[in-house]
């Protein structure tokens, strides 16, 4: 089974889920791929505030930041390869990239589904 690795921005937090206003995006994101990772899938998840050798060990995930700078982030590694850069995975894509069935999303809150589908 595939393996999925986010590296997002810097946030506050290593969850990006604190503060006043959270951004729907990174739960939609969270919910998705806790679901992913109740399916087999091994998640992992690097904020650049808290994990920023994570950024500079990974050899692709450097290259993309060296070339591109913050602005490339979030970014998202699939087995090792960047395979999308600048926004999060829609749900459908998340799920197609480690090769899982979309009826897995079935359960997902409606709202999350309507923003991603």
């Amino acid at each position: 089974m595939s393996k999925i690795m986010i590296f997002d921005p810097a946030m506050c937090c290593p969850s990006g889920m604190c503060g006043v206003s959270i951004d729907p995006e990174i739960i939609r994101v969270a919910t998705t791929l806790h679901t992913i990772r109740k399916n087999g899938v091994e998640i992992k998840r690097f904020n650049l505030s808290s994990n920023p050798m994570e950024f500079v060990s990974h050899k692709e995930v450097n290259r993309y930041l060296n070339e591109k700078g913050v602005e490339c982030l979030p970014l998202t590694v699939v087995d090792d390869q960047v395979v999308l850069s600048g926004r999060y995975p829609t749900d459908i894509e998340m799920v197609k990239m480690v090769g899982l069935p979309e009826s897995i999303l079935n359960g997902l809150p409606k709202a999350l589904n309507v923003l991603t589908r």
